[in-house]
Order: C-alpha cells, then structure tokens, then sequence
C-alpha cells in the first residue's frame, strides 16, 4: 500500500474492524416462524463490517429446521448508533425473548444493544466483545495483542468508507472458502465507515446477560489470543472451532450448534 489512507485508525483496528461478508445468495432477511416458535426465544443475527444479512444464508435453514424464528439484520454500517437503530428494530418486531448473535463488528453492535429486557443472551461469533467505554480503536490499541496478517489492501475513499481488495477477502478474511466465492464476496462487499471503530459501548450488555463465544482459530482478521481474552473477560462460555474468519460460513452446521446450544441454555 501506499502513504496511509486512515491515518486516526491504527492498522489493527482497521484489519480487525472488518468483517466481510457477500450476497451469495438470495439473501434471507426474515424466516417463517413455525407453529411452535412462539413458545420460543427468536434469533436475531447481527453481521458485521463489508457484510449483509445473506453471510447467515447457511446457518438460517439449521436454525429453522428447529422450529426457530430468525430474522438477519440489515445493519447500514454507518456508525454504531445507526446499526443499533438496526437490530433495535428487529428486536422490537418480536413478540418475546431475543438472542442476539453477533459477527465481528456485529459483536459491538449486540453489546450495547443488548443490555435491554428482552433480550435473553449473546453469542458472539468471532466477533469484538468490548466493554464499558470501550471501543474496537481501544480494543486495538492493546500492544500485547499479535499483528493480524489481514491488513494488506485496505483502502478509504472519499465518503470515509473502508473497502478491502479482492485478494485479501481469499488470502485472510475467507481462506476457508472456495475461491468463487471469495471473489463474489469482494465484488459485493459492503464498507463500513471507518469513524464507526472509534465509536464506545456505553455498558457492556454481557455483564447482565449470559453470553457464548464461537472462537475461530485460524481467524487472520481478529486474532485468536484476543477472540480468547474477550470471551473470557465476558465470562462466556467457548467453543473453539478450526476456521477462518468466516467461520459461520466455512463451518455452519458448527456454528448453528453453539446457537441452539445457546437458545437451550436459557431455557426455552
């Protein structure tokens, strides 16, 4: 790369900040509830950064089998308030519980959204887990944290937005994936504002809810040691998973498993 493009973001926080994510299919923003479901917490999937609601496409069907009711949030990536407006509009749409499940950026999203009543626990899916005050610029600013090596291609345009180039969404942010399908991702991605990263959790909403965490080890955009001593500041419960970034993509059926194991746990 060139001079810096981003120069109030570290590189850490820029890399890290991203999630990706692709419209590889038609995307699927709302399921059907079964006949049972009312009786039952829904689940509302939260994406993160370069992402739409359509990178959960796997992972839905594996909820719905179950007799859930999902709904994947369509968050504007425009700053955290607005993605809050969000998922905030889709919590209120449900007639009871929610558990919010939250990749990457989506992590930050569900930890301050998530502190109101109706929502029943978080699972965090490779995902930012910051707490009071906290934002993923303060995350990154951490210097015992490893460097990812996802940083390379990362540029700024004009409006503010953070794109990311077409090899890296094959090389570090989806390894895992057939490379089709990464380049589909790159050609659809959506940016993010990059002043979102600066961006703080008022109160961190695992501090009253219960909370899991799908960590994936071979995560080249927010490293391992740090998905781990997130969920453990958290006091969530971990299931380590061998994937990439894209884990819920890579390894659905997996991910889906921790989501219902989740819903059980509270009861429903």
């Amino acid at each position: 790369m060139n001079a810096p493009l981003v120069p109030k973001l570290t590189a850490f926080s820029i890399a890290t900040g991203l999630a990706f994510g692709a419209w590889l299919s038609p995307g699927v923003v709302a399921a059907a509830p079964a006949a049972a479901a009312s009786q039952q917490v829904s689940v509302i999937l939260v994406h993160g950064a370069w992402a739409d609601g359509s990178c959960w496409n796997d992972v839905v069907p594996l909820l719905q089998e179950k007799g859930l009711t999902v709904v994947a949030v369509q968050n504007p990536l425009s700053s955290l308030a607005d993605d809050v407006a969000a998922t905030q509009r889709a919590i209120d749409r449900q007639a009871g519980k929610v558990l919010l499940v939250g990749h990457s950026w989506g992590g930050v999203v569900i930890t301050e959204v998530g502190r109101q009543e109706k929502v029943a626990g978080l699972v965090y899916v490779a995902a930012f887990a910051p707490t009071d005050g906290e934002s993923v610029n303060d995350l990154s600013a951490n210097k015992g944290l490893p460097q990812p090596p996802g940083l390379a291609g990362i540029e700024q345009d004009s409006h503010g937005y953070l794109w990311m180039s077409a090899r890296n969404f094959g090389e570090h942010f989806a390894q895992d994936l057939a490379p089709a399908r990464t380049r589909l991702m790159a050609v659809s991605q959506k940016p993010i504002e990059g002043r979102s990263f600066g961006d703080k959790v008022s109160v961190a909403a695992w501090r009253s809810k219960p909370s899991w965490y799908v960590l994936a080890e071979q995560d080249h955009m927010i490293p391992p040691p740090a998905q781990k001593a997130m969920a453990q500041r958290a006091g969530a419960k971990v299931t380590s998973l061998d994937g990439g970034h894209a884990v819920m993509m890579a390894k659905p059926a997996e991910v889906a498993n921790v989501i219902l194991a989740a819903v059980k746990g509270l009861g429903t």
